[in-house]
């Protein structure tokens, strides 16, 4: 009985990784490059990437639960519907599928309207399936922590909704949880979607407020010139993802990530302590630099 993780070397796939180790699963790594791969003792690497078919065909040989994340590239709804058909072809019954928040609520948005159509084809293809749906990672804070504590300046334009962040390292904990649940339980558990957030949701203002409380001086909410975001981001990813991340910032102007009801209370009963805050985010990455 092993477990597939995709994305296995980013942020939360290492994490994802990790915590399944630690559970005792046998998990198989997706890597483009094992040279590059440092995983716990016992994780089996297998070389490729989710638009190599062959590569990938073998790699889900023998798997019986599947994790899938893709990242944000311009062929990302491909790379998972090859990679669901070839899951399918292969026997795989049990996914957990990394998706985000709102997915049916930013439709504009390139990369939540791309994992949305990857949902529906989920449920379409009758797998057993939990579809996690984080909000914004903190851990995202980390490109912009030079900007707020050189220039006194929160940069983000998260406007006045309030986004509820949530630590990736909660997330890869959750994401494994589900996927040990998937994978021993004695026949198919019915799908289920879970929002991913953390304990707070937070403004622009409310974020100032936490970097100025941290650094004991005050930072400035740059406000909502989405913009200069934009053009900003251009200086190091490609016009399209920038353009992407734009379109983003604005339905976090108009819309947040805002929890449902319930869903705080869910995540903390599941992982049975509370959910990493951004204030004592913030504190870590301030205090270690």
């Amino acid at each position: 009985m092993t477990i597939l993780v995709t994305g296995a070397t980013g942020a939360v796939g290492r994490q994802v990784v990790e915590q399944l180790v630690k559970r005792g699963a046998d998990v198989r790594a997706l890597v483009r490059d094992p040279a590059k791969a440092s995983f716990p003792a016992g994780v089996t690497v297998a070389q490729g990437d989710l638009l190599d078919v062959d590569a990938l065909r073998d790699a889900l040989a023998g798997v019986s639960t599947l994790f899938l994340l893709n990242a944000v590239v311009p062929d990302e709804f491909t790379q998972a519907l090859i990679t669901l058909n070839l899951a399918r072809e292969t026997g795989v019954e049990r996914v957990v599928y990394l998706s985000v928040i709102h997915s049916d609520l930013y439709v504009n948005v390139p990369h939540f309207a791309g994992k949305f159509g990857v949902e529906r084809m989920i449920e379409q293809m009758g797998f057993n399936a939990t579809i996690l749906r984080p909000a914004y990672f903190m851990q995202n804070e980390l490109t912009i922590k030079d900007v707020v504590t050189g220039y006194g300046v929160y940069p983000m334009p998260i406007g006045s909704k309030g986004l509820a962040m949530i630590d990736v390292r909660d997330i890869g904990e959750i994401a494994a949880l589900e996927l040990v649940h998937r994978e021993q339980a004695a026949g198919p558990l019915p799908l289920d979607r879970i929002n991913l957030v953390g304990p707070h949701t937070l403004t622009g203002a409310d974020v100032a407020g936490i970097w100025s409380d941290v650094l004991g001086r005050t930072i400035a909410y740059g406000g909502d010139d989405t913009a200069s975001f934009e053009k900003n981001l251009r200086q190091f990813m490609p016009g399209w993802m920038a353009f992407d991340m734009r379109l983003m910032s604005e339905r976090f102007l108009t819309d947040g990530m805002i929890p449902d009801a319930g869903d705080v209370e869910r995540l903390t009963a599941l992982l049975g302590r509370p959910l990493r805050s951004y204030r004592d985010f913030v504190s870590g990455i301030v205090a270690s630099a």
